[in-house]
């Protein structure tokens, strides 16, 4: 049976049930304390909404949107798919973005897939079916899933937010990957939406405590998952730099020892 949150009541109902399912996230929830459902608009304009917002800020994001569905009102698939590219890019959006939407407005247009049916589906399932479709990758299929479709059992494990949470509330060594969380929140089925709920709650209240805005909060996760190809960046760079100026000292004490030896020829 799929679950669906719908309503605040919904998500009320999901997270009692997701307490008493596992009885770690109470406290977690006490901390957290009270929040709203999130959601969005369903079909292809939700799912384009999402795309254009991939790996930008809030800000940017909300700015490429505005002027997209502006330039296309009403924001029909044809008309997007249809558009000449350079028009797209005029809007903000990448080659990639750009390729994302059209193939996405492709396979509505063609009856490939339902982006409205597919919340009938078990989350898995249709985890699958949007991860096939161009540009649509881990992430944005679950994000889709969750506040387009309120699909209940829709669980973004590749989201960074709800990662480094998980770590925290569950008192993880550390902030645990996809494929590690996604087999801690096995045990929160069919309520794992709602888990990713909590979980996003309990992060803005604990990184607020720490007197951390959460954008900064954000943007210190991404960075140490990065940490490792920087440190090796400026270690290379730090052996670059050693060689140089061995050679340069090397350079400098022949070019003295010709000097000398050319000073006792000329006595």
């Amino acid at each position: 049976m799929t679950h669906y949150l719908h309503t605040q009541a919904d998500l009320e109902a999901g997270l009692a049930d997701l307490i008493r399912i596992d009885p770690r996230l109470a406290p977690v929830a006490e901390t957290a304390g009270a929040f709203n459902l999130r959601r969005r608009e369903g079909g292809y304009p939700g799912l384009c909404a999402i795309v254009c917002g991939q790996q930008l800020s809030t800000a940017s994001a909300a700015a490429i949107r505005e002027r997209l569905f502006k330039a296309f009102d009403p924001f029909h698939h044809d008309a997007v798919r249809t558009a000449r590219s350079d028009k797209l890019k005029r809007l903000g959006l990448s080659n990639a973005k750009i390729k994302a939407v059209k193939e996405i407005g492709k396979a509505v247009s063609t009856g490939a897939i339902d982006l409205n049916a597919i919340g009938e589906m078990d989350a898995d399932s249709a985890h699958q079916l949007l991860t096939a479709l161009h540009g649509v990758g881990p992430w944005t299929a679950d994000i889709y899933l969750l506040f387009c479709l309120g699909h209940a059992d829709a669980f973004p494990a590749g989201d960074l937010a709800v990662q480094e949470a998980a770590r925290i509330a569950l008192n993880l060594r550390k902030r645990p990957d996809p494929k590690a969380l996604t087999k801690i929140a096995e045990a929160w089925r069919p309520w794992r939406g709602v888990a990713a709920h909590l979980m996003w709650a309990y992060y803005h209240v604990v990184k607020r405590r720490e007197g951390i805005s959460v954008e900064t909060a954000a943007k210190t996760v991404k960075a140490k998952k990065h940490w490792p190809q920087i440190k090796k960046t400026k270690t290379s760079a730090k052996k670059t730099l050693a060689k140089k100026t061995s050679a340069k000292k090397k350079a400098a004490t022949a070019g003295s020892a010709r000097k000398t030896k050319g000073a006792k020829r000329a006595t």
